[in-house]
């Protein structure tokens, strides 16, 4: 057994979990966890820096992914164990610490409690994913205390972002690049991901003609010329997941789900709704390019819409997540694998998923990369969200590995 491994601490790992979820870093907000990253990496001996970014830059550059949030800047932590070699191949570990809004229904524990009981930490963000970065951080820690000299550098990126988009991913990897793997401790239940679908948001823009309700054959109704619209993304959804699909997604249910999810039509009972405005979000398959999808998308609703009116208006906002994947016979995935099975007893398997990620960031650069994380993906964005700190440490001793392992090879 490696020095390192028996240095990975599961107490200390739900300390500073509970410690960095007791920060609320809500999309937009993330300063203050950035800092609280910079302070851990500092206690366990690691180099931490935290980093501003030029926002309009990014919002300027090539392969911008969109954001949702309301942000008036950009920072992350990068946190670095130096290899003894610079030209060495590198390793990126990455995760956001942005989290969703606790929401409005109850909560067993206040969200932000970080409560440490029966083997769980609780709170907001404790599984997606302040959980998972903090097993990375802690096996970082241990490498260094147990005096691991690998060649190449171990990067951990802790980003702001990744729930609207992948802003601080995309910076991150604008800064710097120079990397030969990435892991990604996402929520997977301990299984590795080498695919996943893409997501878009739109919004699209009915117009009709007004009238009053006595009269509302002069008006042309906006929500009338709706109605089909709405069926045919229904049967554009069902198509597209009728496709030949990536042979990680063969068994999923609804790999690339297709929702309407706000409308908001009429300004009074008795008055024809003049317009209708409609946001959703378009799964896009693996391998299928964003431009074809938003094509495809505005195709279905331009052939569903009546002539009663002007064509209807798609415009594409919000996160832009691309599709991703990493080939299946790369080392790096079949390095992952070897790792969790040594620490899980069995290999684990190579699945497909059906949200978007920031591995696909690091795909686009041709880094291959994996998600690798705690079980619980049901409780995120979910209320009583809370992680297993046996995970974790599972987590982080599976990440021990990859880094010895990814040095020998």
């Amino acid at each position: 057994m490696s020095a390192a491994l028996r240095h990975v601490d599961a107490a200390a790992i739900a300390r500073d979990l509970s410690r960095a979820v007791r920060v609320p870093s809500i999309t937009g907000s993330e300063r203050a966890m950035a800092a609280e990253i910079v302070a851990l990496a500092a206690q366990l001996g690691l180099d931490g820096e935290l980093v501003e970014f030029d926002l309009e830059a990014l919002r300027a550059a090539p392969g911008y992914p969109g954001e949702e949030a309301p942000r008036s800047e950009l920072v992350a932590s990068i946190v670095t164990l130096r290899g003894a070699a610079p030209e060495a191949p590198r390793l990126a570990l990455n995760g956001h610490i942005d989290v969703v809004h606790p929401g409005t229904e109850s909560w067993q524990r206040d969200p932000w409690s970080g409560e440490i009981g029966g083997g769980l930490v609780h709170g907001r963000g404790s599984l997606d994913m302040k959980g998972g970065l903090i097993a990375a951080l802690h096996a970082m820690g241990a490498l260094r205390a147990a005096g691991e000299q690998l060649p190449g550098d171990v990067v951990l990126q802790a980003v702001a972002s990744e729930e609207d988009g992948g802003l601080g991913t995309f910076a991150a990897l604008q800064r710097d690049a120079r990397f030969a793997a990435a892991l990604i401790p996402e929520p997977t239940e301990l299984r590795i991901v080498c695919a996943h679908g893409g997501a878009l948001t739109f919004t699209g823009t009915v117009r009709g003609r007004t009238a009053h309700a006595a009269l509302r054959r002069e008006g042309v109704s906006a929500i009338d010329r709706y109605m089909p619209i709405h069926a045919a993304l229904h049967e554009h959804e069902r198509a597209v997941n009728a496709r030949p699909r990536h042979p990680l997604l063969v068994d999923h249910p609804l790999p690339y789900p297709l929702l309407v999810g706000r409308l908001q039509a009429g300004r009074w009972s008795s008055q024809v709704p003049e317009q209708l405005t409609f946001e959703g979000r378009l799964g896009v398959p693996v391998g299928q390019p964003l431009e074809d999808a938003r094509a495809d998308l505005e195709r279905v609703v331009a052939a569903a819409a009546d002539d009663q009116g002007p064509p209807v208006e798609i415009a594409w906002s919000g996160g832009q997540f691309a599709p991703g994947q990493t080939a299946l016979d790369d080392p790096w995935v079949t390095l992952v694998q070897h790792a969790a099975a040594a620490e899980l007893g069995t290999p684990p398997p190579l699945i497909g998923v059906g949200y978007g990620a920031d591995m696909r960031l690091f795909g686009a650069r041709g880094i291959p990369c994996v998600l690798f994380g705690p079980r619980g993906l049901e409780l995120a964005h979910a209320a009583d969200e809370h992680v297993a700190i046996a995970d974790l440490e599972a987590v982080a001793r599976v990440i021990v590995r990859c880094a010895l392992a990814f040095a020998r090879r």
